[in-house]
């Protein structure tokens, strides 16, 4: 039978912060650890904080793949003026023809709000974006990303919130990530390029260092052991609980609100982007996805 990891409710107090890696009674490092930006970045209980100034950027990923499964993470992100940064969660496989689900936060000047850029990439090829501005300030405090990934569907949620859905339509002949193990990722980098109105707003290094911090990285999962993954990940048994018909399909209480915050703050959506395609829309966009 697959091994998975269960959940466990943790409360930590994180009292000081340095611009140095350091692992001190940590907890998040039994999941994961940091793969680039070490000389400035720091796990620290259950805290990962990772930095960006001139030097580097910086990143983590989980210690095991997995396939199938809920992904959570608190993250509150770099404060003030953010423009010109990008830090993301997301799962990811690797290669060319990688799979990959994925929140990416792009700042902003002060006083504009973050865009939360998702996307879903399956066998190398991507193009399926949406992005919301936050109905919150995602710098004050701590909030709750979740990516729920069954082989019915992915969702992301927001604080609880489904956001959006990518629904299993191979049958139609739409690929879905289902066929290569994953692990998470987090990083904190310069995109100045393109992040921010595309590129015109660059990072302002006098307010470096930027930070990022993570919190109570859970990941209830599946397993990857090699191929026979695809077939015992999919089972829905009570290790597998994710696989259950009861997260197969949103609830109508959570497609109501999903439906609510998409039509308040939804600005980008590759299925209404018809100059994109040049009228030759995506097949999954004339399919239900709730």
């Amino acid at each position: 039978m697959a091994k998975f990891i269960a959940f466990n409710s943790l409360v930590l107090i994180i009292a000081t912060f340095a611009f140095h890696c350091a692992i001190v009674n940590a907890k998040i490092s039994s999941s994961m650890y940091i793969n680039w930006g070490a000389h400035h970045c720091q796990m620290l209980g259950d805290d990962l904080q990772l930095v960006l100034d001139k030097s580097a950027g910086s990143g983590a990923q989980s210690k095991r793949t997995f396939l199938f499964g809920s992904f959570e993470m608190l993250i509150k992100l770099v404060p003030n003026n953010s423009a010109g940064t990008v830090t993301t969660y997301y799962l990811s496989s690797t290669g060319t023809k990688h799979d990959e689900i994925g929140f990416e936060f792009l700042g902003n000047v002060s006083g504009q709000p973050y865009i939360i850029h998702t996307n879903i990439y399956t066998q190398g090829v991507g193009n399926k974006e949406q992005q919301f501005y936050p109905w919150f300030d995602p710098t004050a405090d701590f909030h709750n990303y979740t990516i729920h990934w069954n082989p019915n569907a992915v969702v992301w949620y927001v604080d609880g919130i489904p956001i959006r859905v990518f629904r299993n339509y191979q049958l139609k002949g739409i690929p879905f990530p289902n066929q290569q193990g994953m692990r998470i990722y987090s990083s904190l980098w310069n995109a100045d390029e393109w992040a921010t109105r595309g590129g015109r707003d660059k990072i302002d290094w006098t307010n470096a260092p930027f930070i990022a911090t993570y919190r109570k990285f859970r990941p209830r999962a599946c397993y990857w052991n090699g191929p026979l993954s695809i077939v015992q990940c999919a089972i829905p048994t009570k290790s597998n609980w994710w696989n259950f018909p009861l997260y197969s399909k949103l609830s109508a209480p959570k497609v109501d609100q999903m439906n609510s915050i998409r039509s308040k703050y939804m600005i980008y959506d590759y299925c209404k982007d018809t100059t994109r395609f040049k009228g030759v829309m995506p097949t999954e966009c004339t399919l239900p996805q709730n």
